[in-house]
């Protein structure tokens, strides 16, 4: 993995992302709003969920918004991940369990873990994630 000094482009400014389409902390940028930064997708290939992500230099935050009904594809990220929901129901399949987690329900999932998520039927989910940045925040389709 490249250091954060050989991703800087120009001096003073802030690294590449790791994941494509998020905002990236710069020098001095200590606050973010969520509802003014790129809306990406969460997981392109495999989930319906979207929002906003900042990566720092050790650390992602995303806060992202799951379609009511619509779950994920399984899939696995390099990195561990923690989900907190914020309004809704968000619904959780991991290692043969199934979790149907409310507001104010933490989840966590660690890395290389099979898992897959979205919001039950009743409506939108928003939760706050939060990922080691050893990788992006996009994960990998289970394909078995």
């Amino acid at each position: 993995m490249m250091s954060t000094e050989a991703k800087k482009t120009k001096a003073g400014e802030a690294p590449q992302t790791m994941t494509p389409g998020a905002k990236r902390a710069g020098p001095g940028e200590y606050v973010f709003d969520f509802g003014k930064v790129n809306q990406i997708m969460g997981g392109p290939e495999y989930s319906p969920v979207f929002g906003g992500c900042v990566e720092g230099e050790r650390m992602m935050v995303a806060l992202m918004r799951a379609p009511a009904g619509k779950m994920g594809d399984p899939h696995s990220h390099p990195n561990e991940q923690w989900i907190y929901v914020l309004e809704g129901a968000f619904e959780i399949r991991i290692d043969g369990q199934i979790h149907k987690v409310g507001h104010g329900g933490l989840i966590y999932v660690p890395a290389n873990t099979i898992h897959q998520g979205g919001a039950t039927p009743d409506g939108d989910s928003v939760f706050f994630t939060c990922k080691d940045a050893s990788h992006g925040l996009h994960g990998i389709k289970y394909g078995g």
